[in-house]
């Protein structure tokens, strides 16, 4: 007969509790199992949550209060996690991306604060880590992390590896769009006002299971799919429950599912997102004002109870019959989520006529949806729609341009008052009027391309300037004949991916006869005058080389990049037709501290080219859009492979084939690749490269 202890049952019972931030994280350590260690948040989610934490705290926070004030302002929820009590130890079955994402917020507050007297700053350290034993250990106990982690804590920049995990690469990312994301309002002596708010007021429900099956039925139950498209079906239900015939209530409903179902393909809450941009951008009359104490607005409320909303304003949208409200669905519903689903799309891959959506969409720009979707009419034609939609999509592109060259933040919570401003002004208006809105809008802007002169890169910005050097280097190779090359520019694959890079190396004893100070040469290094769009390897490669030693590799990178060799404008139609245009393009056999001057001009006089406000006039007279660049790709275009260049060259001026081989392999003589070197190599691509000019609209002259 067995002696052995009988053992006790293992616990089954459930804790729930609200916690603060501080309570959720001081001292706190929780791990994470093998199988759910990915951070997968996106940009959109991490905007979309700081947005609404500093949107929130905004929303009361007042100049001169004391700030034991920050005690009465609003509270915020942040939904709940569940973890699983097992071998000592908290393990997150639900809630590792918020966490994981307001833990890389904590690092960047944390150094936020740096410039503040001491007795001004908060400690969040120990929401971070904590130490036992001497033993340092973060709040989510992950060990592929901590090396990520100890660089960002550290202040130092991290590059991920081809051994790092997604989790890590995503982390990074992330840590680098809140440095740039983050409101410039909240700032200085503001900062400890936010944290005493963030730490005390915004609250996670903590609940704790005993084992992992008791855990993951909450976490099962609580995630239902269908309760995120709660408000979506109870305005569905508003709808049809004031339709009295039953046949037309089956039809409204089978329309209904069909359109919400294809929103449903591209993401589970583009349903419900959808309606809220249709409804703000066609009824938002009112918005919650910056002050204290102000009420939601219509906008507002539209984002967080448009289904309550809707039945306490049926009125207004023209609700009163049956046939009202088939109308609302069968016409309203129906076209604007058609026009968001479109332009939803094009945000994801760019489509013709709607490039510059897609370029604006890169950043996040989440607030072009409504803007957008408010001057179109159901009554509009396609052509109007399309030409309607370009004028809207290039003022959002220069106003956005505009402030990132002049460092002023594009944050939801920062542009949102103004952004509703222009949708009420542009609702419902013809296209001609829409240019004279927008214009006005614009010309009235006090900020342009030459109010920074010397936009540089510095630590909160490197995704803005990734993305103006993208649109730069594109739009010079677009109107030089080249195809559009944005999407591949703007990638962030760990190798295929590009990078903002330095004209000069990172060695300052290299230019001390121009900059006694480093902070001075490091000051004019970071100009944008003197950076560069290129891959990854190519820096991996070349970085730390001398200008001179690069100079002639620049000739196999992007136009932008080529044109800083003297060499590049041998033969080079696109430049050409650049220099033609009137951009000062001009080769640096030196790169000296002027020559950076010289070339942040260039970069401004381009600037000056793609965000032109002559856009909109021109979007209201085309059919179909611009380029990436926003002009309308006409000219034909030239191959990118310096040698394929050449040969179309060489055959647009006429010869015969032996004579044109002869020229080309002269002019490739010296090319390391020893079959350029040689008229074979030449004349055998003449045939096949004469069908490519032909499918370009050339005529090549070979005798």
């Amino acid at each position: 007969m067995s002696t052995q202890p009988i053992p006790e049952p293992q616990r089954r019972d459930i804790d729930g509790k609200g916690r603060t931030l501080w309570e959720l994280f001081d001292n706190r350590r929780y791990a994470i199992d093998n199988y759910q260690r990915e951070y997968k948040w996106q940009t959109k989610q991490l905007v979309e949550l700081v947005d609404d934490l500093c949107g929130k705290f905004l929303e009361h926070f007042e100049p001169g209060q004391e700030r034991d004030a920050v005690a009465k302002y609003g509270h915020y929820f942040l939904g709940s996690i569940i973890l699983s009590q097992k071998k000592g130890q908290s393990y997150i079955i639900d809630g590792q991306q918020r966490l994981t994402t307001l833990t890389l917020f904590f690092i960047y507050l944390h150094h936020r604060q740096r410039k503040l007297p001491v007795e001004d700053r908060v400690d969040v350290s120990h929401l971070i880590l904590s130490t036992k034993y001497g033993k340092k250990t973060y709040n989510i106990d992950v060990p592929e992390r901590a090396p990520c982690l100890d660089a960002l804590y550290s202040d130092k920049p991290y590059k991920p590896t081809t051994k790092d995990l997604e989790a890590v690469r995503n982390m990074v990312a992330r840590y680098d769009e809140i440095k740039e994301k983050f409101p410039l309002e909240i700032k200085d002596q503001v900062l400890p006002y936010f944290l005493d708010w963030l730490l005390n007021n915004v609250h996670i429900v903590e609940i704790n299971a005993y084992s992992d099956d008791d855990a993951y039925t909450i976490f099962e139950t609580m995630n239902d799919r269908g309760l995120s498209l709660a408000p979506l079906d109870m305005l569905k239900s508003f709808i049809i429950a004031n339709i009295s015939d039953e046949a037309e209530r089956d039809r409204i409903n089978g329309l209904w599912k069909q359109t919400t179902n294809r929103l449903l393909e591209l993401d589970k809450e583009q349903p419900a997102d959808a309606v809220k941009a249709w409804l703000r951008s066609q009824y938002a009359n009112t918005i919650r004002q910056t002050k204290k104490n102000s009420q939601p607005g219509d906008f507002d409320r539209l984002g967080t109870e448009f289904h309550r909303w809707v039945r306490q304003n049926e009125k207004l949208i023209g609700l009163a019959k049956a046939a009202d409200y088939i109308s609302f669905v069968e016409r309203d519903f129906k076209f604007y989520t058609e026009q968001y689903e479109l332009l939803l799309r094009t945000s994801l891959k760019p489509l013709k006529g709607f490039e510059i959506v897609y370029a604006n969409s890169r950043l996040e720009f989440t607030l072009q949806y409504p803007l957008l979707l408010a001057p179109l009419k159901t009554s509009d034609d396609e052509s109007t729609r399309l030409r309607k939609i370009q004028v809207v999509a290039s003022f959002v592109d220069i106003l956005i341009a505009r402030r990132l060259w002049n460092y002023r933040s594009i944050a939801y919570s920062t542009v949102k008052n103004a952004m509703f401003a222009v949708m009420c002004e542009i609702r419902g208006q013809s296209e001609d009027k829409l240019v004279t809105i927008l214009r006005r809008r614009l010309d009235e802007d006090g900020e342009n391309f030459d109010t920074n002169s010397t936009l540089r890169l510095h630590q909160m910005n490197r995704y803005s300037l990734k993305w103006l050097l993208a649109r730069i280097t594109d739009y010079i190779e677009v109107h030089g004949g080249l195809a559009s090359r944005f999407d591949e520019y703007m990638s962030e694959g760990r190798k295929e991916g590009y990078e903002v890079e330095h004209i000069w190396a990172d060695h300052w004893e290299q230019h001390k006869d121009e900059f006694t100070h480093e902070a001075d040469f490091d000051e004019h290094r970071n100009r944008l005058g003197g950076l560069l769009l290129l891959p990854k390897t190519f820096n991996a490669s070349y970085g730390d080389w001398p200008y001179a030693k690069k100079l002639p590799k620049y000739l196999e990178q992007n136009l932008l990049a080529q044109s800083l060799n003297p060499d590049a404008y041998d033969r080079n139609p696109p430049l050409k037709k650049l220099i033609q245009a009137g951009l000062p393009f001009t080769g640096h056999e030196n790169f000296k501290k002027e020559d950076i001057e010289t070339r942040q001009q260039l970069y401004v006089a381009i600037a000056k080219h793609v965000w032109n406000p002559d856009r909109l006039n021109a979007a209201a007279g085309i059919t179909l859009g611009p380029a990436t660049g926003c002009a309308v790709e006409t000219e034909p275009k030239f191959p990118r492979n310096p040698y394929d260049r050449y040969l179309w060259e060489c055959l647009l001026e006429g010869g015969t084939a032996d004579e044109i081989a002869a020229k080309v392999a002269q002019h490739f003589v010296n090319d390391s690749y020893k079959p350029r070197r040689k008229p074979a190599t030449a004349k055998k691509w003449i045939p096949e490269t004469i069908d490519d000019m032909k499918a370009a609209g050339l005529t090549p002259k070979l005798k």
